[in-house]
C-alpha cells in the first residue's frame, strides 16, 4: 500500500526529491549534493533533519562521503536497486549494518568518521550515531572504542592539531617564530572550524597535540627577560586572540544555515538600519567613519587575522625590549618584573592557565 504524501515524514520527503535527482541524472555520480546546512537553508527543516536526510542517502548506497570534498552521490553499482521515492522503508541501525560487509573499526576510523561530518555538516551535527551510520556499522559500536561523545570531541581535536608540525630549525628571530605558530594554528581552525568552539580558554585542553603548539610558543619566548608568568600570559593572548577570530568561521556557518542568507545578502537587508544609524546624532563618529568608506567595508576574517597580529606581536616586542634593558614592566598583578624574576619556575598552574 502506498503512503499517503502527508504521512511522508520531512526527512524521507527531502530524500527522495535528491533521489529522484540521482535517478533522473541531474545529480551525476561524483557529484556534490547539497550538504546539511544547504538542506535545512533550502527545505526549511532542522539541522537534524538534515543529517538524517544524508544518513538515509548513505545507507542506502545512494551517496557517499569523500575527505576534503563533502558527501558526493555514489558510483552506480553502489546504489539500492530497491528504494523506491515516497514509499521507502525508513532505514534503522538494525538493518543498515546487517545488510553491508563486516567493518574492522578502529578508534582511528571512528576519529576520522566524526572529523569528516563536523568538517561538512557542524559540531551540532555529530553524535555517536552519525558516526555509526557514516561508518556503516550498528548504533552502539562507536561507543566500544570511545566511552562518549565527549571524549571523542576531545579525539578528534587532539588529531586535528596534530596536523601541522613545525621544521626541526626554528627560525632564529623570536617574532618570526611566534609568526609561524600563529599562522599555523589559524590554518588548522581554518581546516577545521569546528574546532574553535571546543573547550573554554579558562579550562585548557590538556591535549598533547595541542601542548606542542603552545611548547613552540613558549620556545620562542624563553631566554628574553620575562618572568614565567608573563611568559604564560603572553601565550595565552596569543593563543586566545587565533580562536577568538577563528570562532567566527563556524559561527557564520551556522547563521548562514539558520537564515539561508549569505553573510552579504544579510548585510544587504541592514540597509535600512544602517542608514538610521549614520543619519542620527547618536553615533556621530561611526557615521563619519563609514561614510568615508567610498566601496563600503570588508570584513574578511583571514585580513583581519593578519592585520591584528601585527600590533600584538609589536606589544610583545616592547615587553622584551623593556625586560632585556633591565628597566622592568607591569605584570597584570601589578608588581614589576624583568631580567626573569617572578613566578616560581615550579609553580604548578591553576585551571585557569596561569602560574600560582
Amino acid at each position: 500500500m502506498t503512503a499517503r504524501p502527508e504521512s511522508v515524514p520531512p526527512y524521507r520527503r527531502i530524500a527522495d526529491e535528491i533521489a529522484g535527482r540521482i535517478a533522473d541524472g541531474t545529480l551525476a555520480p561524483g557529484a556534490q549534493v547539497p550538504s546539511t546546512r544547504r538542506i535545512a537553508r533550502e527545505w526549511n527543516v532542522a539541522l537534524a533533519t538534515a543529517t538524517k536526510v544524508l544518513t538515509t542517502l548513505r545507507l542506502e548506497g545512494l551517496v557517499e562521503t569523500r575527505p576534503r570534498v563533502g558527501t558526493v552521490v555514489a558510483a552506480p553499482a553502489a546504489a539500492s536497486a530497491t528504494t523506491t521515492p515516497a514509499t521507502a522503508v525508513a532505514p534503522t541501525a538494525a538493518v543498515s549494518p546487517a545488510a553491508g560487509p563486516s567493518v574492522e573499526l578502529t578508534a582511528e576510523r571512528i576519529v576520522r568518521a566524526a572529523t569528516e561530518i563536523a568538517d561538512h555538516e557542524g559540531l551540532a551535527a555529530l553524535s555517536m550515531r552519525s558516526v555509526a551510520a557514516r561508518l556503516g556499522v550498528a548504533a552502539m559500536s562507536p561507543y566500544r572504542y570511545v566511552p562518549s561523545k565527549d571524549d571523542l570531541v576531545l579525539l578528534m581535536a587532539d588529531a586535528a592539531f596534530g596536523e601541522e608540525s613545525y621544521p626541526a630549525e626554528p627560525p632564529g628571530e623570536w617574532r618570526a617564530r611566534l609568526e609561524l605558530g600563529a599562522h599555523t594554528l589559524w590554518r588548522i581552525y581554518r581546516r577545521h572550524p569546528w574546532l574553535a568552539q571546543v573547550g573554554a580558554l579558562t579550562r585548557p585542553l590538556m591535549l598533547p597535540a595541542l601542548l606542542d603548539h603552545a611548547e613552540w610558543a613558549l620556545a620562542a619566548l624563553d631566554g628574553h627577560g620575562l618572568d614565567a608568568e608573563t611568559m604564560l600570559d603572553l601565550h595565552v593572548l596569543l593563543y586566545s586572540y587565533v580562536q577568538g577570530i577563528a570562532v567566527h568561521l563556524e559561527r557564520e556557518a551556522q547563521a548562514e544555515a539558520t537564515t539561508g542568507l549569505t553573510e552579504d545578502q544579510w548585510m544587504d537587508r541592514q540597509g535600512s538600519a544602517l542608514t538610521a544609524i549614520v543619519t542620527g546624532e547618536r553615533h556621530p563618529v561611526f557615521a563619519r567613519t563609514t561614510g568615508s568608506l567610498g566601496d563600503g567595508y570588508d570584513l574578511d576574517l583571514d585580513a583581519l587575522f593578519a592585520f591584528g597580529l601585527k600590533p600584538l606581536l609589536d606589544g610583545v616586542a616592547a615587553m622584551i625590549e623593556s625586560a632585556g634593558s633591565g628597566s622592568g614592566h607591569e605584570t597584570r598583578n601589578g608588581r614589576a618584573s624583568g631580567n626573569g624574576r617572578g613566578a616560581d619556575a615550579g609553580a604548578a598552574l591553576r585551571p585557569g592557565g596561569a602560574a600560582e
